[in-house]
C-alpha cells in the first residue's frame, strides 16, 4: 500500500461523495418523524444539523460529517475533515465544544499516514476550542474520516436556512469550486499556487462573529453546491434567491479547468437534480459550472439585510426576492 496515494485509494472524494440530492430525498421521505417536543430541527428540514432545546435558554446542535480524502497529504486531508465537520455548527449560529472522530482506513495502510490525519483533524479541532473525545474506526479500502461534532447556541442566536426575507442581500465567505480543483489536482494539473489556495480556503474554520449583526438565514455551502444549498434557502422561506454569477467569488483557476471539462460527477447530479428549481440567463457554460459544483469545506451563505452585510467581509452575490416561479434564478450581473 505504501506505492499507493491517498487519493489513488477513491473512487471519489470530499464532499462529491456524498450521495446525490435527488437519491437522498428519495431514501429518507418515507422514514418515520420522532416527535420531541425539544427537537427543533431534525432531519426533514435539510438544515446543517440537528438542534435540541435543554431548556434552559441554550440549545445543543448535533452533527456529523465525513468523507474520501481528496488530497494526498494525510495531515491536511485531516484538517479540511475537521473544519468541514465543525463548519455545520457556525452555520447554525452556534459554537462547537466536543467532537469524535469517525475513521475508515485499510489496515495495510502505513499507521504514520492514519497518525497524520488524526493529528490534522485534533490541531483543528483545538484551534476551534473544540474537544476530540475519541471516536470509531472501521477497516476499509477506501480511507475516509471525519467528525461528529457537538455544540451550544443561545435560543437568540440560532440560525437556520429557512429565514431569508425579501428584501435581504446574499453573502459568500469562500470562494467556490474546491470540485473542480481536486479534479484538476488528481489529474495532476493544478499549479502549486492554485494548490495553496485551495488549501488555505478548505482548512479554514467558518467561525465567523455574527455577534451584533442581524443575520435572518445561513447556511454552509458544501456537496450539493450553491445552487443546492441556495435552493434549500428559497424554499425554506417560500422565496425566490437571485444570484449575480459574475459577483459570485471563486478560485482563480476554476473557470479555465471548468472550460477544459475537469467537472466533478457531483456537479452533473446537483444540476440535473435542480434542473427544475434553478433557471439561468444566457451565459458561458463554465460560468453556470462554477455554481453547480459540489464545495468540500465551502463558506457560509448568509441572507441579511443589505446595512448589515458591510460588517461582514465577504462579497455580495445576490438578493432575496418575492416567491416566483423558480427558487432560483442566475442572472450574468447584477
Amino acid at each position: 500500500m505504501s506505492d499507493k496515494t491517498l487519493t489513488q485509494l477513491c473512487q471519489t472524494a470530499g464532499c462529491a461523495a456524498k450521495i446525490g440530492p435527488g437519491v437522498l430525498a428519495e431514501v429518507v421521505k418515507n422514514l418515520p418523524r420522532y416527535e420531541n417536543k425539544n427537537l427543533l430541527l431534525g432531519f426533514d428540514t435539510s438544515d446543517d444539523a440537528c438542534v435540541y432545546d435543554l431548556g434552559d435558554g441554550r440549545y445543543l446542535i448535533e452533527t456529523i460529517d465525513f468523507f474520501p480524502p481528496m488530497v494526498d497529504d494525510p495531515y491536511v486531508f485531516g484538517q479540511i475533515a475537521a473544519a468541514n465537520a465543525l463548519s455545520d455548527v457556525y452555520a447554525m449560529g452556534g459554537k462547537p465544544f466536543l467532537a469524535m472522530n469517525l475513521l475508515c482506513f485499510p489496515t495495510c495502510l502505513e499507521l504514520e499516514r492514519v497518525k497524520a490525519i488524526l493529528q490534522g483533524g485534533h490541531d483543528k479541532a483545538v484551534e476551534a476550542k473544540t474537544v476530540i473525545a475519541g471516536g470509531h474506526t472501521i477497516d476499509d479500502f477506501t480511507p475516509k474520516y471525519g467528525l461528529s461534532v457537538s455544540g451550544f447556541a443561545a435560543s437568540d442566536s440560532l440560525l437556520t436556512n429557512a429565514g431569508a426575507k425579501e428584501g435581504d442581500v446574499l453573502v459568500l465567505t469562500k470562494p467556490l469550486g474546491t470540485g473542480i480543483l481536486t479534479t484538476a489536482l488528481k489529474a495532476e494539473m493544478l499549479e502549486d499556487k492554485d494548490y495553496q489556495a485551495l488549501i488555505k480556503s478548505m482548512t479554514k474554520l467558518n467561525n465567523i462573529d455574527l455577534s451584533g449583526i442581524e443575520v435572518h438565514a445561513c447556511t454552509d455551502v458544501t456537496g450539493f453546491s450553491l445552487m443546492g444549498h441556495g435552493r434549500e434557502m428559497a424554499d425554506g422561506a417560500n422565496v425566490t434567491i437571485e444570484i449575480f454569477a459574475e459577483r459570485v467569488p471563486q478560485f482563480d483557476a476554476a473557470l479555465n479547468f471548468a472550460r477544459m471539462g475537469m467537472i466533478p460527477a457531483g456537479a452533473y447530479r446537483n444540476r440535473e437534480f435542480l434542473k427544475d428549481k434553478v433557471v439561468c440567463d444566457e451565459m458561458p457554460l463554465e460560468l453556470t459550472d462554477v455554481l453547480f459544483d459540489p464545495q468540500t469545506s465551502g463558506g457560509l451563505l448568509i441572507a441579511l439585510p443589505e446595512k448589515e452585510a458591510a460588517k461582514i467581509d465577504a462579497p455580495i452575490i445576490g438578493q432575496v426576492l418575492p416567491r416566483g416561479q423558480k427558487s432560483i434564478h442566475v442572472r450574468k450581473t447584477a
